[in-house]
């Protein structure tokens, strides 16, 4: 199989060209347009996502020779979350190559959280399954950069450090609203909305509603940081 020139572009872009290019091609490839001879990408994103943190896991322990499991486990959660990977998606332009069906693209799926960080995912793992884990390895290392040893600042629950955040100003707990559910039942994109006394809003996407509070609160808490 020879890629097009955009998943050649994209290959560039991650550092690596695959012997087999239908891994790739399976990796971008959402359930929404996939078939009995179309597979999609979700064997290959739990694949992933356990390379990934084995990788994570690692690079911390090496990053921090004292630090405790107590320290070392929001760091690894903050790495490996959803979030983290949806970020280094949208940094490599995933979105841009991913396969998606009509439905899918007309709900701005190329933008979504879930899609983007699932999508991290597999790529990772069709990387390791064409070249094996130090190569892998290498590649994730390289896309996550300077968050390893930055980590620190993300590794607060978003939820938890607005809430710390408003209540330092005697306001309000902040609300968290549902204002859209998207997709199929099997497969629901949730839009959270979460709001303070003062109308002052974010929203956010992704494949559970527990991943979009998490999204929104963590946008909310960084425009208040920012304003101030």
């Amino acid at each position: 199989m020879k890629l097009s020139g955009e998943l050649s572009a994209f290959c560039d872009r991650i550092g690596y060209r695959f012997e087999q290019p239908e891994l790739l091609v399976r990796a971008l490839t959402h359930g929404s347009i996939s078939s009995a001879t179309r597979p999609d990408n979700q064997r290959l994103e739990f694949l992933g996502d356990r390379v990934l943190g084995l990788v994570m896991a690692e690079a911390l322990l090496d990053a921090d020779t004292d630090a405790t499991e107590g320290v070392l486990a929001p760091r690894y959660n903050a790495l490996v979350r959803k979030e983290a990977c949806a970020d280094v998606a949208r940094e490599i332009e995933l979105g841009e190559v991913l396969k998606l069906g009509r439905s899918e693209m007309m709900s701005g799926g190329r933008r979504k959280l879930a899609l983007l960080g699932d999508g991290m995912e597999a790529v990772i793992a069709a990387v390791y399954k064409d070249a094996g884990f130090e190569v892998a390895q290498a590649m994730i290392l390289r896309l996550w950069g300077a968050r390893i040893h930055q980590v620190e600042a993300d590794a607060r629950d978003p939820k938890t450090a607005l809430q710390e955040y408003v209540q330092a100003r005697r306001q309000n707990p902040p609300d968290y609203v549902q204002v859209a559910r998207e997709g199929p039942d099997h497969q629901p994109i949730f839009t959270i909305a979460v709001r303070l006394e003062d109308g002052t809003e974010e929203r956010a996407t992704a494949g559970s509603k527990r991943l979009a509070e998490q999204a929104a609160a963590k946008a909310l808490l960084a425009r208040l940081e920012q304003s101030t």
